[in-house]
């Protein structure tokens, strides 16, 4: 059959979902893995991609993950800003994630009651 014999060539969707996949499993090396294989591959993430990744990372490696946005042509969201505030927050990073806040309100993205909610709590961690 025509379909058994073609072969999906990965994109960001397809990157995505598996790193979601990963993230929802609890498998946060293989998400970082496959992160990694995307940008080996020379597939541009997306808003997605980072949002998935850090959110499925731990402690440094969700630093890693946000901190190659700004090697990207990808623009902290709201969502995504969410996303490392509470990871960071997770991952006992919690003077990252007071950095983290103290640049939202600085900026033009907000920080919403879940970014507000991780940062408070970070404080409670330190």
């Amino acid at each position: 059959s025509a379909m058994i014999q073609s072969i999906v060539q990965p994109n960001a969707i397809t990157f995505n979902a598996g790193i979601s996949a990963c993230e929802k499993g609890g498998q946060w090396e293989k998400a970082l893995q496959l992160f990694k294989l995307m940008e080996r591959s020379k597939i541009e993430a997306d808003i997605i991609t980072f949002s998935a990744a850090i959110s499925a990372c731990e402690k440094g490696e969700a630093l890693q993950v946000f901190g190659s946005m700004g090697d990207s042509k990808v623009n902290a969201d709201t969502i995504t800003c969410e996303v490392a505030t509470s990871a960071f927050e997770r991952g006992d990073v919690w003077e990252k994630a007071l950095q983290l806040f103290n640049e939202l309100v600085l900026s033009e993205v907000r920080p919403n009651t879940i970014s507000c909610n991780a940062a408070i709590s970070a404080c409670e961690k330190g």
